[in-house]
């Protein structure tokens, strides 16, 4: 079973592939306790959006993806607390803006192809040695954020108004969040993949959620819930030969309805 790792793009896979597995769920956890779950996903379709620039431009699709995931971010949150739009609809009008961008972008590079499909499902075997010095290196700053500055990004993220009153910078700690998701799902779309990021941001956290536990316990195993994920759905991405992003979101599933059973019992 070990032959998997004289593979040199199965080693560099597994080494992306914890670095996310490990950021994807201490970011979703903010996301979800705000009930902006569906950040996540709309970020994704942004990157989806870079992505297609780089392809395009013969850049580095990851770099690209990052970029524009980032200035996505902060309009988003710009219009989210100008409260001008509605937090569901300013999700709902860059989701699909950056949608039809994507779709325009691909009809002048005259349409999908083998490496854009490999963004859209993950793919195991596109992962460069580049991408995993972007992902480990951008990965650690993204936790070392969350942990120098975790008590204030959970108190934001449980109640605003309060953190305000308190004397928080909350505007700044609501751009760090969103900046911090962009920068975990533009990373993500090598292994997971563009439409499936989503899903491991949000899944492993609800999973953990069942059992019940205060909310450091509950970030805990939400990250072992993702490594699990992780780590299965690349065994069986490679054995199986099936895209690596659809195999990790389903052995979450199947984690979810484990914990699903054993929380009711």
């Amino acid at each position: 079973m070990l032959d998997i790792f004289q593979y040199s793009f199965m080693v560099r896979a597994f080494e992306a592939g914890i670095a996310i597995a490990v950021i994807a769920p201490l970011i979703g956890m903010f996301l979800v306790v705000r009930r902006y779950s569906l950040l996540a996903d709309t970020l994704a379709h942004t990157s989806l959006a870079g992505v297609a620039i780089g392809l395009l431009f013969r850049i580095n699709p990851v770099l690209s993806a990052i970029i524009l995931s980032v200035v996505a971010s902060l309009g988003i949150e710009q219009l989210r607390a100008s409260r001008r739009v509605f937090s569901e609809s300013v999700l709902a009008l860059f989701l699909s803006g950056s949608l039809a961008l994507a779709v325009v972008i691909l009809s002048l590079a005259k349409g999908f192809n083998a490496s854009l499909f490999g963004y859209l499902f993950g793919s195991i075997s596109t992962v460069s040695q580049t991408d995993v010095w972007i992902i480990v290196a951008l990965a650690v700053m993204v936790f070392l954020n969350v942990v120098l500055l975790y008590k204030e990004l959970f108190f934001v993220s449980f109640d605003e108004e309060l953190a305000q009153a308190s004397g928080l910078p909350v505007r700044r700690l609501n751009f760090t969040i969103v900046l911090l998701a962009a920068i975990t799902v533009a990373l993500s779309i090598r292994i997971v993949g563009v439409l499936l990021i989503g899903a491991l941001m949000v899944i492993p956290v609800i999973s953990a959620v069942q059992y019940g536990r205060g909310f450091r316990a509950t970030l805990i195993l939400s990250v072992i819930f993702s490594l699990l994920s992780v780590l299965i759905g690349l065994f069986t991405s490679y054995y199986f030969n099936l895209a690596s992003g659809g195999a990790i979101v389903l052995v979450a599933l199947v984690i979810f309805l484990l914990s699903l059973a054993v929380s009711k019992k």
